[in-house]
């Protein structure tokens, strides 16, 4: 039996952050995982997760300046300040919310500068908290110009930094897209993946259809070991609980 976790960035997205994890854990969530909480006052999710006896896996740092076009701050030169903060934010949040990963966002950027300011910025959260820190690689087609955009280049990051807190966020979606081979890149990778995330490709829908055949994705995930709620991040195409199909094949 597989067993996920309901990422509430997309799933139930037009309801407030307590009503969506009350709702995954009504449709058999096992877990759940977010984008930004931050404007939902700390005791409510607290509350819901409490009730519902749902963990929160993840949520990420802040993106920056959104209308401005950032996506994330911490390999952005002259924006370390910046960073940090969002970084202290976010670790506060999941400290009192007991939220396992902070996923800290590179944000637009490219070359040496970059590279040196976004490892400034993860050893400045690896040694802030002994909680999970990931680093996801952001496909070209819906981040471009992000920094992060391969897993040869976070498993360099994470190899150069050497922390054992620092791991990698596995989004097949993502991989899929930028360099395929996943089956493959899921086995290579398993030493250093902190989350493992689903959602089809291209449509980015639930993972039931599409260029990745996702019963052989979940059988090789089981074969690997991997023991851990598997983040579903995807748009649903219609209703969230009506189109659930795919998880009751998986996890009963």
């Amino acid at each position: 039996m597989t067993s996920f976790s309901a990422n509430l960035g997309f799933l139930w997205a037009d309801r407030p952050l307590p009503a969506a994890i009350r709702a995954a854990k009504a449709c058999g969530f096992d877990a759940v995982e977010c984008h930004w909480p931050f404007e939902t006052p700390v005791v409510d999710v607290k509350a819901a997760l409490e009730e519902t006896g749902l963990k929160m896996l993840g949520l990420n740092t802040r993106r920056g300046d959104v209308s401005n076009g950032d996506n994330g701050l911490a390999a952005l030169p002259q924006r370390e300040e910046e960073a940090r903060a969002a970084i202290d934010e976010a670790i506060d949040y999941a400290d009192r919310t007991d939220t396992a990963a902070i996923h800290v966002m590179a944000g637009k950027a490219s070359g040496s500068k970059a590279q040196t300011t976004f490892l400034r910025n993860l050893d400045y959260a690896t040694t802030r908290t002994d909680r999970t820190i990931l680093i996801e690689p952001l496909n070209r087609h819906d981040a471009p110009g992000y920094f992060l955009n391969t897993t040869m280049q976070a498993r360099d990051i994470i190899t150069e930094l050497a922390v054992p807190n620092l791991k990698l966020m596995f989004d097949c979606y993502h991989v899929a897209r930028n360099e395929g081979d996943v089956l493959f890149r899921l086995q290579d990778l398993l030493p250093i993946i902190g989350h493992i995330q689903v959602a089809s490709v291209p449509g980015r829908r639930a993972p039931d259809h599409g260029e990745l055949h996702y019963p052989t994705v979940f059988s090789k995930i089981a074969d690997i070991g991997w023991k851990k709620p598997i983040g579903a991040e995807y748009k649903p195409s219609g209703d969230t609980e009506e189109g659930l199909d795919w998880m009751k094949r998986y996890n009963s």
